[in-house]
């Protein structure tokens, strides 16, 4: 229960006056300033103004097109990312949020000079080489603050490399299944790269690696469902269904155990279970709404077995 519902709870089960109910908010810490908050607040702050001042530069550099010369805006944005790493190697206290700036800074640049020389390089190309100067900022600043976002500029590097190679783009075919597997892969090892086990030298939290599971969920999920809707049960769906499944035995193990992540994979598979099923029901004919109704209660059943397992695997690790 929530503990500030708990006080009003005992104050109404003891029929506690206006003073006897402050005296108990008094002792239950109402009053008192939350922990850390002094250490925890600047911090924030200083991450958000990062964000923010990156962001906009971005976005002041566009607004003021045609004022600055091309000279000019390459001068700003690479003048911002020298001035935030000497910033961050000379101010220790301020490494974290000036990388960040740093970072962004990097893909203002690299915005820019796609849009200014029109390389006829592909987008993924970008965002792969932003993901690798942006990797020793990340080892340096140590934090999720940056991690973080990298995982999300590795994510996008890696779908929009599949969209590039996929010799359908508007459609999933079995014979781009080695293209798909490596841009899942991509984005699995960088989920093992921010892991526990990794953490000693990469200083990630959990942050980047929930994100890059939820990222690769849906990737994998998204390209093994859209398999569903060719003629046959191609074969990317099943490579999506085992890979979800290693990675969802994984998390579950005592190691690598993280209920964030878990939860996200097994609905991943709770959504191509249901979609395989759906591709077998209602593939013939017969009584469309008996099998809808018994897929209905197929996907309950999955769902409601999913929790339960989860949440016996929590309290044990718990216990």
């Amino acid at each position: 229960m929530d503990l500030r519902l708990a006080v009003y709870q005992l104050a109404s089960d003891y029929a506690l006056d206006a003073q006897q109910t402050r005296q108990l908010q008094e002792v239950a810490g109402f009053q008192r300033e939350p922990a850390r908050l002094a250490y925890w607040l600047p911090r924030g702050v200083a991450v958000l103004g990062a964000a923010l001042l990156g962001m906009g530069l971005i976005c002041w550099v566009a607004a003021n097109w045609e004022d600055l010369g091309r000279m000019g805006r390459f001068a700003l944005l690479q003048g911002v990312f020298a001035a935030t790493c000497v910033g961050a190697f000379a101010v220790p206290k301020a490494r974290v949020p000036l990388l960040l700036l740093a970072l962004l800074a990097i893909g203002g640049l690299f915005a820019y000079f796609g849009q200014t020389y029109q390389t006829g390089a592909d987008p993924w190309q970008l965002f792969a080489l932003w993901a690798a100067l942006a990797l020793p900022l990340c080892l340096v600043a140590r934090s999720d603050v940056l991690w973080t976002p990298w995982m999300l500029v590795l994510a996008t590097a890696a779908t929009l490399w599949m969209q590039a190679h996929a010799q359908h783009s508007w459609r999933i075919d079995s014979a781009d299944l080695s293209i798909f597997v490596s841009g899942w892969l991509a984005v699995l090892i960088a989920c093992a790269f921010v892991s526990p086990l990794l953490a000693r030298w990469t200083g990630a939290g959990s942050w980047a690696l929930r994100l890059g599971l939820v990222l690769a969920t849906i990737l994998i999920t998204g390209t093994a469902v859209s398999a569903l809707f060719g003629g046959e049960i191609e074969s990317p769906y099943w490579a999506g269904l085992g890979l979800l499944a290693v990675a969802g035995v994984l998390l579950a193990t005592r190691r690598y155990f993280d209920v964030f992540g878990l939860s996200a994979v097994a609905l991943g598979l709770n959504i191509l279970l249901v979609g395989g099923l759906a591709r077998v029901l209602l593939r013939g004919g017969g009584d469309g709404v008996g099998k809808l109704v018994m897929l209905g209660l197929l996907a309950a059943v999955l769902l409601a077995l999913t929790v339960q397992g989860i949440l016996w695997r929590t309290r044990r690790e718990a216990a």
